[in-house]
């Protein structure tokens, strides 16, 4: 019974930005659930020693390096995939960067960047992705939003922006294509140890602010999220949509 709920035998999953950190973490999770998971990223060298060390362990695993903010790669990768490897079941828009500043000196090239990476790639992908999922009259995508979709903190404006836009975008998709049994929502972490997050670890003064204010008392750890993620990308979840899981130790909970 809980096999076929939350088992993705024989499901094709897309998963942006996932040679490393969170994505690659869900990719494992994924693959672990059964799936044939696609991996992504723009540097080459990373992507193949990520996708070669999952198939040492048995995953079945493919690679797809394409920039997620340009919609000619979207589109080329996007049908090459359908051609070479078959319909995409699951997509995981997982691709996203921030660089920190005030905002009142916040250059328009780093704005656009963020904005292009973290919110306009989930747009571009989706709709290439989801022409296949109309047809097929089924489908899943999974958005990594944040915490910072609902809140804000300082030298992190365009980064919140672009969450804020990805909680909408997420719940205008449901709105959407739910009438063709596609189930679209966000998956959205709280502060959890990663690359991305290396900088505010290493800050004493931040970290005793963090474990402090959550009600875990602690750092998430990216394994976390894949029970969520498989929830998210299973038959578990098909009545489930447009909805944000905030993944978080307890923070959105409490003031």
């Amino acid at each position: 019974m809980l096999e076929n709920l939350f088992g993705l035998k024989n499901k094709t999953a897309l998963i942006t930005g996932s040679s490393q950190g969170i994505g690659l973490t869900l990719t494992r999770g994924l693959a672990c659930a059964g799936a044939h998971v696609i991996l992504n990223g723009r540097n080459h060298e990373k992507l193949d020693k990520a996708i070669n060390a999952l198939k040492a362990n048995g995953y079945k695993i493919s690679g797809c390096p394409f920039d997620v903010t340009n919609e000619n790669d979207v589109s080329e990768a996007i049908s090459l995939i359908n051609k070479d490897i078959g319909d995409i079941d699951i997509l995981i828009n997982n691709a996203g960067t921030t660089i920190r500043a005030p905002l009142e000196f916040y250059p328009l090239s780093d704005w656009r960047k963020i904005l292009d990476t973290n919110l306009t790639s989930a747009f571009l992908v989706s709709r290439a992705v989801v022409k296949s999922m109309i047809k097929n009259k089924a489908g899943k995508i999974i958005n990594i939003c944040s915490i910072q979709s609902d809140l804000g903190r300082p030298t992190i404006a365009a980064y919140a922006a672009s969450k804020g836009g990805l909680k909408m975008l997420t719940k205008n998709m449901a709105t959407e294509w739910g009438k063709h049994n596609i189930q679209v929502n966000g998956l959205a972490p709280g502060y959890f140890e990663t690359e991305l997050t290396k900088p505010l670890i290493e800050d004493e003064e931040f970290n005793a602010w963090l474990c402090n204010r959550t009600p875990a008392g602690r750092w998430g750890d990216p394994e976390e999220l894949v029970g969520a993620a498989v929830f998210l990308a299973s038959k578990a979840s098909d009545y489930v949509n447009g909805h944000i899981l905030f993944v978080d130790g307890g923070l959105m909970a409490c003031v």
